[in-house]
């Protein structure tokens, strides 16, 4: 089921395409299909996850194919965007729309994230097919995965985070959320993310180009994914002149969710999850991914990053905004605040969580405060003597 050369013809059949485009994306791939065969799927997880894979790379059949035919997509200029960043649940979903509510800004919104290549005979006219497309989609997960819908929503009309074109290069940790891999999560570890910050930047060329073909001109884009927290580097190398929004958070309440969300997936693929080895590995995971951030801000000026609380975010989101136009050195103009206020009056109303707590995980508090010590006392001072 897993094996990578039925998988790739699959995809270039369903297409009838068959140049890749640039990029080396077959090695990290193929490592992460070795390790499907162990990770104790059931028949419908194997083949909603073989479906997920098959489904990214025909987006990039269809991607190179639309710039073969446009090359002009390639001389986009994807100029220092603001990307927030930050553990689930620190508040990046909210500092995320609150920017992208301005109209100076653009974003991905969920509908272009679910299908960012447009079918080949694709007129920019009218309402994108895929805004009805995305919309029946998020209505069937909610209807068929209503937890999973109520901990991670994702929304056709709303901003989203762009991590799928990262998952979409296979360098990524969106794998190991939803099934147990440990030869790939190592792996990965150890491997330069050039390639997929690469295909990133390409992804936002095209998504930007096809915004100028529906008269929308942002001036810059609003990007956010906690992804990046362990690539920050790669990330302002990428795209020079970047600002970086990190939120934060309680570790004790961002490991708890992420671990629930974890747990929630690998349950949608497997028959058997064992939620203490998901909390460990969350634990892990977002451990190491938040000592690479602190490495990599220590050789940063403080300019390029703006820190913001989520208490603070809550309690003041205008207020909490207004500090990251001030560093860039943009006003918040009344239109972009007004913009801002009917999105926090019109946003959708999210259904209850499910409950969750660090023990249904096998993780103790003091556990988690230990290994966020540094974490604590650099960004959360008041908070890290009682965690």
């Amino acid at each position: 089921m897993f094996e990578i050369a039925a998988i790739l013809a699959d995809a270039q059949r369903k297409e009838s395409l068959t140049d890749w485009g640039p990029g080396e994306f077959e090695r990290p791939l193929s490592v992460l299909l070795a390790d499907y065969p162990h990770a104790e799927l059931n028949a419908i997880g194997a083949h909603i996850l073989r479906s997920g894979i098959v489904h990214s790379l025909r987006m990039r059949l269809r991607t190179q194919e639309w710039i073969r035919r446009h090359p002009e997509i390639l001389e986009e200029k994807v100029a220092a965007p603001i990307v927030v960043v930050g553990m689930m649940r620190s508040g990046t979903t909210l500092a995320q729309r609150l920017l992208a509510a301005d109209p100076r800004f653009i974003c991905a919104y969920g509908w272009e994230v679910v299908e960012v290549a447009p079918r080949l005979d694709h007129q920019f006219i009218g309402v994108d097919p895929r805004i009805a497309i995305s919309e029946a989609r998020e209505a069937k997960s909610r209807e068929l995965a209503p937890d999973l819908f109520a901990i991670h929503p994702m929304y056709a009309r709303e901003p989203e985070e762009e991590i799928v074109f990262l998952a979409d290069a296979f360098l990524s940790h969106v794998p190991e959320s939803g099934a147990n891999l440990p030869h790939y999560r190592s792996w990965l570890d150890e491997q330069d993310f050039t390639p997929a910050y690469d295909y990133l930047h390409r992804m936002l060329q095209f998504l930007q180009w096809q915004k100028r073909q529906q008269g929308v001109h942002g001036q810059r884009w609003v990007l956010k994914s906690p992804a990046h927290l362990g690539y920050l580097d790669l990330l302002r190398a990428q795209f020079p002149g970047v600002h970086i929004v990190h939120m934060h958070r309680d570790p004790r309440t961002t490991i708890a969710s992420g671990a629930s969300l974890n747990a929630t997936l690998h349950a949608m693929h497997a028959d058997t999850v064992d939620p203490h080895r998901v909390g460990a590995q969350w634990l892990q995971r977002m451990g190491w991914t938040n000592d690479r951030a602190m490495a990599v801000r220590d050789s940063w000026s403080d300019a390029v990053v703006t820190d913001i609380e989520f208490d603070d975010a809550v309690a003041d989101p205008i207020g909490q905004v207004a500090r990251v136009y001030d560093a860039i050195g943009m006003p918040l103009t009344a239109e972009a605040e007004a913009a801002m206020r009917r999105w926090l009056d019109e946003r959708p109303r999210e259904a209850a969580r499910p409950a969750y707590r660090l023990q249904d995980y096998g993780l103790l508090p003091e556990q988690v405060d230990e290994r966020f010590t540094l974490y604590n006392k650099r960004f959360r001072p008041k908070e890290s003597g009682n965690g």
